[in-house]
């Protein structure tokens, strides 16, 4: 008989199903869903040349005049987003690590949007050895992805490198907003953590700012997504291209909104 992963059948079914609605929750984006994938999603290692042949000629129909990085940093930060999110909500939030080489991703259009994870144990201990087991498990899956990216367009390593640590980074920015018990001394040493396990220290920073009687975090980044090539008139809030009191000034906005 066919497994059914409607219900919880063990622990292990029961922390999948637990992470996954914990991931929804307080993002209110990722959808998720245990079990295997299904035909044509992206799984790491696995034959995912039509999937993302697909998702580039989409990328490159719909922004023409972007150009080929462009297209290829879409590609890169398209495979991680997920993988970055769930590392660190298993991490800091759910209390365990599941076995992220099971995940398994979905594409709508021009993006990767929608997973699915394999039920299995899941590795419990303190946040830093969760950091620890996650990067373990990412930096493979990073460099697995790198190459796949490569074989379609062009993304040399070090802007590769430098826009996985931004995602890190803002994800550690995003974790302060949702656990205020968690001081900025705190955040930022998770932070600083994620990249020396990931291989990204020096690849960008959390800068801390004095705002509305608060000490905020806000991403201080080396690499560039290269969304202006979208709409030359407007940078992102923490683009390194504009002028530095003006990105300062955007996140810091943009902080103090979240309070």
């Amino acid at each position: 008989m066919a497994r059914s992963f409607l219900f919880a059948q063990d622990s292990g079914d029961a922390a999948t199903t637990r992470l996954i609605a914990t991931a929804a929750q307080l993002t209110g984006f990722m959808k998720g869903e245990p079990g295997p994938a299904r035909p044509g999603w992206y799984r790491p290692g696995g034959d995912n040349a039509a999937m993302l042949a697909e998702l580039h000629a989409a990328l490159a129909t719909t922004y023409p005049a972007a150009g080929p990085a462009f297209h290829a940093v879409r590609l890169w930060t398209n495979l991680l987003w997920q993988p970055a999110y769930l590392a660190v909500i298993s991490a800091h939030i759910h209390g365990a690590m599941p076995d992220l080489s099971g995940l398994s991703q979905q594409r709508r259009g021009i993006y990767i949007d929608g997973y699915r994870l394999l039920p299995g144990a899941q590795q419990s201990g303190p946040v830093e050895v969760l950091i620890e087991r996650a990067a373990a498990q990412l930096r493979p899956m990073a460099a697995t992805m790198l190459e796949e990216v490569n074989l379609l367009v062009r993304l040399k390593p070090l802007p590769a490198r430098r826009l996985f640590a931004d995602r890190m980074l803002s994800l550690m920015v995003w974790l302060g907003q949702r656990r205020r018990d968690l001081p900025p001394e705190a955040i930022a040493a998770y932070a600083a953590q994620w990249l020396e396990a990931l291989g990204l220290t020096g690849q960008g920073t959390l800068e801390p700012v004095e705002a509305g009687g608060r000490r905020l975090l806000i991403v201080k980044r080396k690499g560039c997504c290269l969304d202006y090539l979208i709409d030359p008139d407007r940078y992102c809030a923490t683009c390194p291209k504009q002028d530095n009191a003006v990105r300062i000034a955007r996140q810091t906005a943009n902080a103090l909104a979240e309070l």
